[in-house]
């Protein structure tokens, strides 16, 4: 079982000369949480997850206590947004490597890849690093589960 017949194929992604800005619209209008930015040929040059962009809008302090529970409401903060210099930076400024795997890679090495870098999706990639697809955690475990009702 490979991550190739459980990937979902229809890839919501970005170039690397998108905006901060586009890459908020794509997460709005897609629903996603992850996006893959893609350069010439659609090579998998990064990811950009809906944590890092949420990130320019929690306030600093954040960063800097253990615990946040005593806050019980952030104030003016919570209808702040960050300017329109940073929305018009590239998006490869936000951009972290990506963590892929190549679409024969086996279901439990990818999962074990997800949990060792704490991601819930990952990309996947031709031996070429052409992006090919986007599996999930939910994918790939809803694969592994569904041989279980064969267990005699």
């Amino acid at each position: 079982m490979t991550i190739g017949a459980y990937m979902k194929r229809n890839v919501v992604y970005l170039p690397e000369t998108a905006t901060l800005r586009e890459a908020a619209l794509v997460f709005v209008r897609h629903h996603v949480g992850l996006l893959p930015i893609v350069g010439e040929n659609k090579t998998l040059s990064g990811v950009v997850g809906m944590r890092d962009l949420l990130s320019l809008e929690l306030p600093d302090f954040v960063n800097f206590i253990a615990d946040v529970d005593f806050v019980h409401d952030f104030g003016a903060v919570e209808t702040s947004h960050p300017v329109s210099e940073t929305l018009d930076q590239s998006i490869t400024t936000l951009m972290s490597p990506a963590v892929s795997v190549p679409e024969d890679t086996g279901l439990l090495r990818a999962y074990a890849l997800m949990l060792q870098h704490k991601l819930h999706d990952i990309p996947v990639v031709s031996r070429g690093n052409e992006l090919v697809g986007v599996a999930s955690r939910v994918d790939i475990g809803v694969a592994i589960l569904s041989t279980w009702a064969d267990v005699k």
